[in-house]
């Protein structure tokens, strides 16, 4: 990692307030399901409860994207690290399932502004062929929150009440906003991406996806955070009602897949840096589809929890190699935000899919069916990387 004193305050004044954002998001992962069901959700609303955050996310993570290239990174930071807090203090009051939903639909729309314009800035501070490991290492501050987050929130929910949940949600959202308003630089010093010819244009989201390769890492990424929204989603809810589970139990599941993914973030990014980056996005989407496939047969606590953290390895070994070449083509595009944008849309559509997909199919198949489809669109991905040329010496292919 370079030794430079700006890059270093940089990065850990990033990596601390996207840890503690993310911890606090995600103590409420094991709570929401359950909690949704005691106010009288059905399985089609508890869907629409989890996509509601993702499709909010979804739309705005574009503009804000763009908009962080051409306004600075730091004003839109704090701004939704603000409103997370406050949205967060609002559902202590929660009285009802569609006021749950609206204020999901609210905080997606907060979260649109923190994780993928700090990992854009994160991306314009990497030296070149070092982008595996420093987004690797970036990454953990983000596997790092999620494995810590439901495990707090499920100790936190068994000897409280998960009003103090949704308290501490809002609490650590604050110590992250007062992170990136102490710690990084004001708009006008913040590093910038050097321009090729002078051109101060962003490039816009449509030549960004007439790439392939950075259209088949977008899908390839939708692909596999499916199967990650389906297990945040019903599983809490299927192992209380069918094994007994309590919040802590089930917030250690969760924890699993997150915890082992965060330990192996930064080895990985290290031999991205080294190997084919396109194999291990291969090998990552099938081991990730055999976990799938497992987890439609898996009848208890340790089963799940084994079948988990080979998940977890999987998203390891083929995330860290995608968002490594997504540093190399918003470098060459001059638009990192716009490149970090369309990574964090990625994510927020196949989070929003896959519960309401899960969501329709429990209502007229069973659940583990839902698994088996899962890993089909998960190997449809896999194999549209596997149809591309070599990644890293690439010559730009267009498919419109």
């Amino acid at each position: 990692m370079p030794e430079d004193s700006k890059f270093l305050k940089i990065f850990f004044t990033l990596f601390v307030a996207v840890f503690v954002t993310t911890m606090g998001a995600s103590i409420i992962g094991p709570l929401l399901p359950v909690y949704a069901h005691e106010l009288g959700a059905n399985a089609i609303q508890i869907g629409l409860i989890f996509g509601a955050f993702s499709l909010s996310r979804s739309i705005f993570v574009p503009f804000f994207g763009k908009f962080s290239d051409i306004k600075g990174k730091k004003p839109l930071l704090l701004t939704g690290l603000l409103l997370y807090f406050l949205l967060s203090l609002m559902y202590s009051i929660t009285n009802g399932v569609w006021h749950l939903i609206f204020l999901r639909l609210a905080q997606g729309f907060a979260s649109a502004m923190i994780l993928p314009v700090a990992q854009a800035y994160v991306g314009i501070i990497t030296p070149r062929s070092r982008e595996g490991r420093i987004m690797g290492l970036f990454n953990v501050s983000l596997y790092g929150g999620l494995s810590v987050g439901p495990i707090m929130g499920g100790i936190v929910k068994d000897h409280s009440s998960i009003r103090y949940s949704f308290l501490s949600m809002g609490l650590l959202a604050l110590s992250g906003f007062m992170l990136c308003l102490f710690l990084l630089p004001p708009r006008n010093r913040e590093p910038r991406l050097k321009k090729k010819n002078n051109n101060k244009e962003v490039a816009s989201y449509l030549s960004l996806m007439r790439d392939f390769t950075m259209f088949s890492l977008f899908f390839f990424r939708v692909c596999f955070t499916i199967c990650i929204g389906i297990i945040w989603t019903f599983l809490p809810l299927v192992t209380t009602m069918s094994m007994g589970l309590s919040s802590t139990a089930i917030g250690g599941l969760l924890s699993i897949h997150v915890l082992v993914s965060g330990i192996f973030q930064t080895p990985m990014g290290y031999l991205a840096d080294r190997f084919n980056k396109k194999a291990m996005i291969i090998v990552g989407g099938i081991i990730g589809m055999a976990s799938i496939l497992a987890l439609s047969k898996a009848s208890n606590f340790w089963q799940i929890a084994t079948i988990n953290a080979l998940l977890g390895f999987a998203a390891s070994i083929s995330i860290p190699a995608v968002m490594a070449l997504s540093v190399i083509e918003g470098r060459k595009a001059g638009s990192m935000g716009s490149v970090m944008g369309l990574m964090a849309q990625a994510h927020s559509v196949g989070m929003l899919f896959g519960p309401v997909m899960a969501g329709l199919l429990m209502e007229f198949m069973s659940f583990r069916s839902t698994f088996i489809i899962a890993a089909i669109i998960l190997g449809i991905g896999t194999v549209m990387i596997y149809f591309l040329p070599s990644l890293d010496n690439k010559k730009s292919v267009f498919i419109f």
